[in-house]
């Protein structure tokens, strides 16, 4: 298909959902929609807001975008847009400009909107993000009668952790599957933590009260099976080509006789990431999103981050403050930035001394 064919497609599919939706502006009236404002000690000085949309519709991209709308207005606050890596203005939000160009499911009674783009997919923004917000709506209105909870595709982990929460599957939306969803009542939820700017230079200000909510809610339900106390967390399997070592195979062997165990995360069971993180004694692994689980760790636990060259994330070094564990990190040389097999090649001498510090 050409490009002008594709272009001439993509217009009269905007003209087609434009004729059976309408467009959609841009609303800055807070008085179109109830705006609980959040005062709970529990959560210390960080405010909250909860956004109670009546009549309402919500459509995400999966990738950066989330629109709260109703009677074809976008609300500002509880929408969400993210591009070139920082959270940016509503007026971006694609839907006002492309449009509603999906079909929309309807559903009755009360849908508590989770979905934050693509993020959801990641272990860390669904520990750190996602979960944290049915802590906060919780604090003013009772989960279990929420009907359903509009989340991206699942993991099987992220599963098993809403089961904990009593949340059952049959109440989850896919976001992937219905990207364009109305209901009688929707409900937003602020961001826990990240309001502005870029990602990783907000990182550094997790708030302690969701770390400490993590580890006490989800903590009993670890699940013991036979493991080191000392792991080191493979991250070879991650689609992302950052953070990959380029030393991989020697570190492994190397750890391998400091009698590490060598563990890949993706496909373990939430319970038994619960459970490692716990009774591990010393962690070491690449910068990735694994190294949540350290909100698991007893005090003085032994963490050695491994980073590339200029890496800003702080937020495993914040995680460890908040434990009061015993955090390293190990920069990589930048002459190994951008690399094919990655970008980190580690010292292993070096690391061999923060071991035995």
């Amino acid at each position: 298909m050409s490009n002008n064919i594709k272009k001439i497609y993509k217009n009269l599919v905007k003209l087609f959902f434009y004729f059976l939706y309408g467009g959609i502006e841009i609303n800055n009236n807070l008085k179109l929609i109830e705006k609980i404002k959040i005062k709970n000690k529990y959560f210390g000085n960080n405010r909250y807001s909860i956004y109670k949309i009546k009549d309402g519709v919500t459509f995400t991209d999966n990738t950066q975008n989330v629109a709260a709308i109703s009677n074809n207005k976008l609300h500002v606050e509880p929408s969400f847009q993210h591009g070139n890596d920082k959270i940016i203005s509503p007026k971006f939000n694609p839907v006002l400009k492309r449009g509603l160009i999906n079909f929309r499911k309807k559903y009755d009674g009360t849908v508590l909107s989770l979905v934050q783009g693509a993020s959801t997919e990641n272990y860390f923004h669904w520990l750190m993000d996602i979960l944290p917000k049915i802590k906060i709506y919780s604090s003013k209105y009772l989960v279990k009668k929420v009907d359903y909870f509009y989340l991206s595709k699942l993991t099987s982990s992220q599963k098993q952790s809403l089961q904990y929460l009593g949340i059952q599957s049959k109440k989850i939306i896919n976001s992937s599957l219905y990207k364009h969803i109305s209901a009688k009542k929707i409900f937003f939820v602020s961001h826990p933590w990240y309001t502005k700017g870029k990602f990783h230079d907000q990182s550094h200000k997790l708030p302690k009260w969701q770390i400490s909510w993590i580890r006490t809610t989800f903590i009993k339900f670890r699940k013991k099976f036979k493991i080191s106390k000392n792991i080191y967390i493979d991250r070879s399997e991650s689609k992302h080509s950052h953070c990959q070592i380029i030393n991989n195979t020697e570190l492994k062997e190397y750890l391998k006789k400091k009698d590490f165990s060598v563990v890949k995360l993706a496909n373990q069971k939430f319970s038994k990431q619960i459970f490692m993180f716990w009774n591990a004694d010393c962690i070491i692994g690449a910068h990735g999103a694994a190294l949540t689980n350290l909100v698991f760790c007893k005090p003085k636990t032994k963490v050695l981050e491994i980073k590339p060259f200029g890496h800003p994330g702080q937020n495993y070094k914040r995680i460890s403050k908040i434990n009061n564990l015993k955090y390293y990190s190990i920069v990589s040389e930048k002459k190994y930035l951008n690399k094919e097999n990655g970008d980190i090649f580690v010292n292993i001498k070096k690391l061999g001394k923060k071991i035995n510090l």
